[in-house]
């Protein structure tokens, strides 16, 4: 498990948003309180998150930037060509982190042990308090007639009372 993140994707209405938290852990001492762990991505029309170690991720952010630019911005693509060199170079596969990217249609998360998954459903979430996240999600989904965005932010708030590695400082994109 990464700790020190939750990052969690909500699909409603047409709309995606992806947000996370901003709490960045060092063993038991909390670094910095508002990083930014969700970035736009190919010409604005990618979203990505992530969980793990926060120079793994930001070389991570770039492969897969340049991924999205060689693949003309096609989400499943860029990732399986992401995930395959991530797995066989000897380096990168070191790199301790998990993604959730998505555009207008999907939402992936990505690993380095090869997984390009798909979550079901409209909601996806990695990180230390991804559990408590997706679960209000869930409900949110079920009875609210909120927003994609004010589901992630409501749902992220209830994940930092839960989870010590996640704060209530929440960044949000929305497609």
């Amino acid at each position: 498990m990464f700790k020190g993140t939750t990052v969690l994707c909500v699909r409603k209405d047409g709309k995606v948003a992806l947000g996370a938290d901003g709490q960045v852990t060092l063993g038991q001492q909390i670094i910095k309180g508002n990083a930014r762990k969700v970035r736009r991505l190919g010409k604005n029309k990618v979203l990505a998150g992530f969980a793990g170690s926060t120079a793994d991720a930001m070389t991570l952010l770039e492969r897969f930037e340049k991924r999205l630019e060689e693949h003309s911005g096609n989400l499943m693509r860029a990732s399986v060509s992401l995930v395959r060199e991530w797995r066989s170079d000897k380096a990168l596969r070191r790199l301790e982190a998990l993604m959730l990217v998505a555009d207008e249609e999907q939402t992936l998360l990505l690993s380095g042990s090869g997984d390009v998954l798909q979550p079901e459903g409209d909601a996806a979430a990695i990180g230390s308090g991804a559990g408590f996240a997706l679960a209000a999600a869930r409900a949110f989904l079920e009875e609210s007639s909120g927003s994609a965005e004010e589901i992630v932010r409501k749902s992220l708030h209830i994940a930092s009372e839960i989870c010590i590695y996640t704060n209530s400082c929440i960044t949000v994109e929305v497609l």
